[in-house]
Parts: structure tokens; sequence; C-alpha cells
């Protein structure tokens, strides 16, 4: 039988159905052989059906039927307007960081947060995203060169921009506590679902798990950046990571002095940001009727 944890809010008792604990954060069904291959999909699927049908009984906790104050009226949530109201604090206070202490980050807060990343959904529940962390100073050091390496043909083909550009802070590399290069896993093809018409999605997968380790970050005040300025294939190469294999971000993470007030490229002028309103459209592309 597939065992099934609901993981309760504060103040809810945890309801479990029979069989040993899983981690505090993930499960994995009875029998699973891979993520695509399952030892009876028949057999899970109608288990996981029944569940959902059974509700309370099978071990699964029904959203309130009251709304809350200031919830949409037909909303059913199992969450307090609090903890509502913190969720999107968290993502409105989010910034792409480059100014950083030294400080290391203490181990228990960096397991949180790479569990909260493997908490991500995926296509196809591939889980594509692999984290490799950068322990070593002279690997730190050469990972900083290859970002500085492209960092200046980036400026090249800003051309007029260029020296503008030169003169932004565009990583904390050298400085972050903690060092992370966020990779695809090299056995990607092998996942169909969702990825036929799409194969780019073990990208967008993979975009996924970084954002919640962006916003636990900031949950925990831990200062977050995502570096882009790199040749995959040199950084692939120089981690030693297996052919297929993608590197998609160096991810610096650390205490920082101060959050900026609003993002670093606004601050900067660098660039603005788009109203919602000019990116909502409704049918058919064009006709933008988005909230302000």
């Amino acid at each position: 039988m597939t065992r099934l944890i609901h993981l309760p809010l504060r103040g809810q008792r945890r309801i479990r159905l029979a069989g040993s604990p899983a981690s505090r954060f993930t499960h994995r069904p009875l029998g699973r052989r891979t993520p695509e291959r399952p030892t009876s999909l028949r057999a899970n699927v109608a288990t996981v059906n029944a569940a959902f049908e059974g509700g309370q009984k099978a071990g699964i906790i029904r959203c309130r039927e009251t709304p809350l104050r200031g919830v949409g009226r037909n909303s059913m949530t199992d969450f307090t307007r609090e903890e509502i109201d913190a969720l999107y604090r968290v993502m409105t206070a989010r910034r792409d960081m480059r100014h950083f202490s030294s400080a290391p980050i203490d181990p228990p807060v960096l397991e949180r947060l790479l569990a909260a990343a493997h908490l991500a959904p995926s296509v196809g529940l591939m889980q594509p995203w692999r984290f490799i962390r950068i322990c070593d100073r002279g690997l730190r050091e050469r990972t900083h060169a290859l970002i500085d390496r492209e960092r200046v043909k980036t400026a090249e083909a800003l051309g007029e921009r260029s020296d503008e550009f030169m003169r932004l802070k565009v990583e904390g590399v050298l400085e972050c506590g903690e060092l992370i290069v966020a990779a695809l896993a090299p056995d990607r093809d092998k996942h169909i679902f969702g990825r036929r018409t799409m194969p780019e999605m073990d990208l967008a997968s993979g975009a996924c798990a970084i954002q919640n380790l962006w916003l636990a970050a900031r949950a925990e005040g831990i200062g977050m950046g995502w570096v882009s300025l790199f040749e995959p294939e040199d950084l692939r190469m120089l981690l030693r990571m297996p052919a297929g294999a993608r590197p998609v971000a160096v991810l610096c993470l650390g205490h920082v002095p101060a959050f900026y007030p609003r993002p670093m490229l606004e601050m900067t002028h660098w660039r603005e940001g788009c109203r919602l309103a000019s990116l909502v459209h409704t049918d058919y592309w064009g006709t933008q009727s988005g909230p302000d």
C-alpha cells in the first residue's frame, strides 16, 4: 500500500497511514523504482484516487470551508491570514543580492534551504536539479575567473552601455558564505512526460527549485544572488560534471549587511521593472486587461 503522509500546519496533529515514517520534507511511494516506472502504475493510481475520495479517513486533511477575512469568498485554505501575508511578504522582499559578508551559513539552515529547493514542482516528477557546493577556495576562484571572463564579453556585446555595465557589481562569488552551482542531470532525455514537444521544461523545472531556494533563503534572512555569466561547457568541465549535465546557475548565498529596498538594477538605473498590467492579456495576445 502506498504510504501517504500529511505534513500538518502549526497546531494540527500529524495524520498518517500505516507505514514507516518518511523524511520531514518528502515521501517516496512504496515500490517506486524510477520516476517514470512505478512497480504498478494502475495500483498506485487507484490508491491515490481512493485516498482523495476518502478524504480525512484516508489521511488527507480537507481545507476549511469558512473563508478567512480578506480571502476570496469562495476560497478554501489551510493557512491563516498571517501565514498567507508572510508568503507574499517574502516574495515582495526577495532580492537578487550582490553584496555579502563572508560569515558561513549555519549547516542546519543550509540543509533547510536545500530541502526547500527539493520540494519544487517538476514536469513529470523528473526532478532534474542537482546542486554542487563549491567548498574549495581555489575552485571558487577558478569559477570566479570564468564568470569574470564572460562579464567582459557581455560588456563588449552591450556596445554603448559597455562602460556602464562594467561599473555594475554583478556577482558576489568571492565574498559570499556559500557558493552553489545548480545544474541539470545528464539523464534528462529519458523523461518524456510533459517534454515531448517542449524539452526545455527540464530547465523550467530547475528554475522552480532555484526559486524555492531563493524564497526560503529570504525567509531565513539569507541573501542570494543568481549568476548566469559563464560559458556552460567551461563550467561543466571545471566541475567534472558528466557529459549531458548542464550547469544553469551559480548561486551566491550568505549573510548580507542589508537587503536592497528595490531591485538593484532599478536602483542603479540600469532598467525599470514592468507593470503587471502590461503583461497580462485576455483571450488573445495584445488585449491587455491585467491588474495595475
